[in-house]
């Protein structure tokens, strides 16, 4: 157990009641996940007694009694899953509801103990990533129902960001445990340093400098802001239109002002052979288009890797033409840590890049996608200098006295900054004549959800403004073997006879031996 979880757990000093749904026998890959879960709480309990818990079966009772049951749950949004269980003679199916249900006086929080499992993921290495996370989630819990004032988080707006309904997936699931709002920066004088996160989404207009000055002097204050950035302006309706593409980088005027902060966002886009799939109409049957996918090199299909709890444990994400990431030596102590890279068979094009399908029509060569493992979003965390060092104007001067704000050369304490080069990475789909929203991650070319875009996001956020560091359990790794059931359906009747014969052979010889002894012994 992490040493923050022990903190968080002896500074409890009221009852918390866990109700967890999964009483009962299940098959072995289930009943680990039980077993997990009772020796986590167990664990909890022995630091602090007033983390109280009990295992029920939802299930039990009469048919009417779990329908209410069942009822109630999916209000909650607990939904049954079912599990199938074979056996040498049959075939069953029974539901189970895998939660934890964290009660603290009015308040409650539900834990899903279960991962999202995903195709390209076994069971075993399902059931691992569930358990490993099974301290971060009860002890998020348990964090958020103490939580007395909710952290502030502003998207800024005003130069051609993110809408509203752009990013309203994203919004509701930060309203639950934060106050979420918007920020102009044409509108502002100062950025409070009360403020815990500033998101600056896919902004496509320049930033005048007071808007960099007000970011600046926020960062100074130890503030924390994510940057999620389109470098190129790419558009394949455009590529359709006139058979080729040559995106224009966006006028943003921030070069100089990450700069100085030790980064910088290549003009570049990044092309990755691993990468999700785009269709493409390749001729007329009848009066029919014909239709196939073919892979995309510009939408990455990114695994994360490393121990950095935003992306420990996280599932695949996928990214809209990436640019790469250079970090840069500052004068201030800046930790830099990348969190998202490309794969080893990736490689970029240069600005300016004439996009077309022509590519399409032939296949990869590998060889020339050569530059491995490209930086694509990067954590900066420690004290920063001032873009504006030597350089403040007679006007700005002025404005400051006159709000009584005073000028911040480097960082007041330690702020942070996360910058993913892709700007519609949190972006969710938005149709207007239904006014349904897509989830996060929703990619409408191949009609799948990539759940770890929202993921990364919402650990990105949660790293940023909890000061306790709760999130540091994510990095946690569990590992276990589990039964290989048809190896042991196999080799059934081999093992029935070592089990059985072994310990009768062993009582034959130890007879035998006996009796010798005894004749031996009275024979004379």
């Amino acid at each position: 157990m992490t040493k923050t979880t022990r903190n968080l757990l002896k500074e409890q000093d009221d009852v918390i009641y866990v109700k967890v749904l999964l009483d009962g026998n299940f098959p072995a890959l289930y009943k680990k996940i039980q077993e997990s879960a009772n020796e986590m709480l167990r664990d909890f309990n022995n630091i602090n007694s007033h983390i109280e818990y009990d295992f029920e079966n939802p299930l039990k009772g009469n048919v009417e009694e779990v329908n209410q049951a069942v009822e109630l749950l999916r209000k909650d949004g607990m939904v049954g899953i079912g599990i199938k269980t074979n056996t040498t003679e049959s075939t069953s199916v029974n539901y189970i509801f895998p939660y934890a249900i964290f009660h603290y006086g009015k308040r409650k929080f539900v834990v899903n103990l279960l991962e999202p499992m995903t195709t390209d993921v076994n069971e075993e290495t399902w059931i691992n990533n569930s358990i490993s996370m099974l301290e971060y989630k009860f002890a998020n819990a348990i964090q958020k129902l103490r939580q007395k004032d909710s952290p502030t988080i502003l998207f800024t707006e005003g130069k051609g960001e993110l809408n509203e309904k752009q990013t309203a997936r994203l919004e509701n699931k930060l309203l639950q445990y934060y106050q979420v709002g918007r920020i102009n920066l044409d509108s502002v004088h100062t950025i409070p340093a009360e403020l815990d996160l500033l998101i600056v989404a896919k902004p496509t207009q320049p930033f005048s400098p007071k808007n960099q000055f007000l970011i600046d002097q926020y960062l100074m204050k130890g503030g924390n802001i994510i940057w999620l950035i389109d470098r190129l302006n790419m558009n394949l309706d455009s590529i359709n239109k006139q058979k080729f593409y040559i995106p224009e980088p966006y006028p943003l005027n921030l070069d100089d002002l990450w700069f100085k902060y030790g980064i910088r966002i290549l003009p570049n886009l990044v092309q990755d052979l691993s990468c999700t799939r785009i269709p493409q109409v390749v001729g007329i049957q009848g009066n029919k288009p014909q239709i196939e996918s073919f892979d995309w090199y510009y939408h990455l299909l990114v695994d994360p890797e490393g121990a950095h709890p935003i992306v420990s444990n996280l599932d695949k994400m996928n990214l809209y033409d990436p640019s790469s990431i250079d970090t840069i030596q500052t004068s201030t102590r800046v930790k830099k840590t990348i969190l998202l890279k490309s794969s080893k068979y990736s490689r970029f094009q240069l600005s300016p890049a004439r996009v077309t399908f022509e590519i399409l029509k032939y296949p990869p060569e590998v060889d020339r996608f050569n530059k491995p493992h490209l930086p694509l979003a990067v954590l900066l965390e420690g004290e920063f200098e001032s873009y504006f060092r030597n350089k403040l104007s007679q006007g700005t001067k002025e404005m400051l006295q006159q709000i009584k704000e005073p000028f911040r050369e480097k960082s007041e304490k330690p702020g942070k900054m996360i910058f993913v080069s892709d700007g519609d990475f949190i972006k969710n789909l938005y149709d207007s004549q239904t006014d349904k929203i897509s989830p996060i991650g929703f990619n409408k070319w191949v009609q799948y959800t990539f759940i770890g875009n929202e993921d990364f996001i919402t650990n990105s956020v949660e790293y940023m403004v909890e000061k306790r560091g709760v999130i540091s359990a994510r990095s946690k790794k569990v590992k276990f073997k589990m039964l290989d059931t048809i190896k042991a359906t196999n080799e059934m009747s081999l093992w029935q006879m070592v089990n059985i014969g072994i310990p009768l052979l062993f009582l034959i010889a130890f007879g035998l031996g006996f009796n010798y002894y005894r004749r031996r012994r009275y024979a004379s």
